[in-house]
């Protein structure tokens, strides 16, 4: 069973490896786009009906505008690649919600909510496509099905923990499961991480193609650094972000290397 599980694994991450467009990284991902994007969307309905809509109309309608502008950059960049189903599999929809909390997502299909507790921190229209530009390419990089598919093979690792200390005593067992839960939540953490600083550089470049000024991507995280409690954040090991001085110094370095992709991006032409 144990040699089963794990030729499984292995066949898993062998056939499901590809490339993430622009940055070149590597993932592992087994959730299809039918599997996943029909319940992004019945959730992201729920969520709606569950949660008050902005009736602020000037900014509602700002969030909405950067949002079009920014997807029609995504689009563009997918169609000149060859992405064309792909491009078509997106169900771009942007909404304000009434709610202090400093945060904004995009589900797997693109559909976006921003709160209103994250537009101080904006402060801009270029601060709002920083933030869209980076919450829109997690759905275009399909961190969400790669988070999935790392759930999956977590699950697995779970199981064959379990069989591989089935002959030991009960105490050996637990700390062997312990310490694979420590040390798999930590290796999900430093994902999500990583899932960060590429959102982060993708969406520099998206804000860029879009027409809008990418300095204010590094301003925001300045904002966000100076909000900050003094204290209060958890170390960067343990943290699902990377800290804002690390996206700062990243977006700074990144910057130079976003416009020159923009040019070129901009100027591909559309292939049928």
């Amino acid at each position: 069973m144990k040699k089963i599980i794990a030729l499984s694994l292995v066949f898993m991450f062998a056939v499901s490896c590809s490339t993430v467009p622009i940055t070149g990284r590597k993932r592992i991902n087994i959730v299809s786009d039918a599997e996943i994007l029909p319940a992004s969307f019945a959730q992201y309905e729920g969520f709606l009906k569950e949660n008050k809509i902005s009736t602020d109309k000037k900014k509602t309608n700002e969030i909405q505008m950067v949002g079009l502008n920014i997807s029609k950059a995504v689009d563009k960049f997918m169609r000149a690649n060859g992405m064309v189903s792909e491009a078509n599999s997106y169900r771009w929809e942007f909404n304000l919600i009434e709610d202090p909390t400093v945060n904004a997502w995009c589900m797997p299909g693109g559909k976006v909510v921003f709160y209103t507790g994250i537009l101080p921190i904006c402060d801009n229209t270029d601060g709002i496509a920083a933030v869209m530009g980076h919450e829109v390419a997690h759905a275009f990089a399909k961190h969400g099905q790669e988070r999935m598919t790392s759930a999956y093979g977590q699950q697995l690792g779970g199981v064959l923990v379990a069989l591989g200390t089935s002959n030991k005593d009960p105490k050996a067992q637990q700390l062997w499961n312990t310490a694979f839960g420590i040390s798999s939540t930590v290796g999900l953490l430093a994902f999500s991480r990583t899932h960060e600083t590429e959102a982060d550089k993708l969406g520099m470049v998206f804000m860029i193609m879009a027409g809008y000024n990418p300095e204010e991507a590094i301003n925001v995280w300045i904002r966000m650094s100076q909000r900050a409690e003094s204290g209060s954040a958890p170390p960067e090991f343990l943290s699902t972000h990377p800290s804002n001085e690390t996206r700062i110094q990243n977006l700074k370095a990144y910057l130079p290397t976003a416009i020159s992709l923009a040019k070129k991006y901009n100027t591909m032409p559309i292939k049928s």
